[in-house]
């Protein structure tokens, strides 16, 4: 009986030498989920498909503004 007693004991001290893995594995899945949606939110602006409205007529049925400016800073 004491060779199981020794071999439990050496069993749970090797389970609880796990360390950090699983709340590792948490943060560093978050972290490239939050790193994705972080490039797609701030790329999202720089795209230059202009398929609004931009050439649509306005309200009163008129042409559309060609000399509006697309960026007012510049």
């Amino acid at each position: 009986m004491p060779d199981t007693v020794d071999t439990a004991a050496t069993l749970l001290a090797a389970a609880a030498q796990e360390g950090p893995g699983d709340t590792l594995r948490i943060v560093l899945l978050a972290s490239m989920v939050g790193g994705a949606l972080l490039a797609w939110f701030l790329l999202r602006g720089y795209r230059s498909d202009d398929s609004g409205d931009s050439d649509a007529p306005d309200v009163a049925g008129g042409a559309p503004d060609v000399a509006k400016d697309r960026d007012a800073n510049a």
